[in-house]
Parts: structure tokens; C-alpha cells; sequence
């Protein structure tokens, strides 16, 4: 599985749209996720995430709720000590899904 970035839906400038395991979260009953990388990037240097966390290619960062709860991707600092723990869904998962396409999978 493959996340793909979109702006399409961001709430601010910077947000990334991320709904490339659409029917997964669709199954989930949760919504496709805003990534503030604004919000972060105001308060981190990029070497922070990239290339030790993220590939800065669009499409190259396979990113899933059981990395993340294993302490991955983002799961590496939102852990309940740097950053608050991914227990509450809307925080991310806070988008409509973009309208179904042929290729959205």
C-alpha cells in the first residue's frame, strides 16, 4: 500500500490529503486524512521526518495505522510522549473523500 499526496482537500496551504487506502478507512467508517505539514514544518527542522521517517518522493511513503501505533512514521514522535497518542481517529482522519475515480483504490 502506497499513500499519494494531494492538495485537493487540504484545509490550509501546506495541508497534505492523503486517501490512498481508501477502502480501508472507508471499512473504518473513518474519513481520508489532512497531514498539517505547515504546522510541523514551522516547528521542526525537515531533517527531523526526512529521510530518517519519510522519503520526500510523492507516492514513496507507505504509511498505515499499524506502523504508527509500532511507534512508525508518524507513530515515531506521536507516542503520548512527544506528541499526543493516535487514539482520537477525527484528528487525522478529519477529510470527506475526494469523489470515487477509476483509479482510486
Amino acid at each position: 500500500m502506497v499513500i499519494l499526496f494531494s492538495s485537493a482537500q487540504a484545509k490550509e496551504y501546506g495541508d497534505i490529503y492523503m486517501d490512498a487506502t481508501r477502502a480501508s478507512m472507508e471499512k473504518a467508517e473513518v474519513g481520508a486524512v489532512v497531514f498539517p505539514h505547515w504546522f510541523h514544518r514551522i516547528r521542526y527542522k525537515c531533517k527531523v521526518c526526512h529521510e530518517s521517517l519519510f522519503v520526500m518522493r510523492q507516492g514513496a511513503n507507505n504509511v498505515n495505522m499499524n506502523d504508527i501505533m509500532d511507534g512508525k512514521a508518524c507513530g515515531a514522535c506521536h507516542n503520548g510522549q512527544i506528541a499526543w497518542e493516535p487514539l482520537e481517529c477525527d484528528r487525522c482522519h478529519s477529510a470527506a473523500f475526494k469523489p470515487a475515480t477509476a483509479s482510486t483504490p
